[in-house]
């Protein structure tokens, strides 16, 4: 039980970083779930394990960590699709 919450949670808070940026996040819920997790990641080695907790992943600094993934996310996929036009 404890994994599929933690498949929720990162779930939620990867589809939360997509609509904060208004960024859509490739691979629909597969990737919401994805972006949060490897964010959740991210944002524990930046930033620690502080604020609140919901199925062992710190919220806020994994909502942080998933912002940043996204944004960099769509910043390379941008560039892939823009090189694609060109050529």
């Amino acid at each position: 039980m404890g994994f599929l919450l933690y498949l929720i949670v990162g779930g939620i808070i990867g589809w939360i970083a997509g609509l904060i940026l208004g960024k859509d996040i490739p691979g629909g819920v597969v990737g919401n779930i994805i972006a949060g997790i490897i964010g959740a990641w991210l944002g524990g080695a930046l930033l620690g394990d502080w604020g609140p907790d919901i199925a062992g992943i710190a919220i806020v600094p994994a909502l942080i960590g998933s912002l940043i993934l996204v944004f960099v996310l769509s910043l390379i996929l941008g560039a892939v699709a823009r090189g694609r036009k060109n050529t």
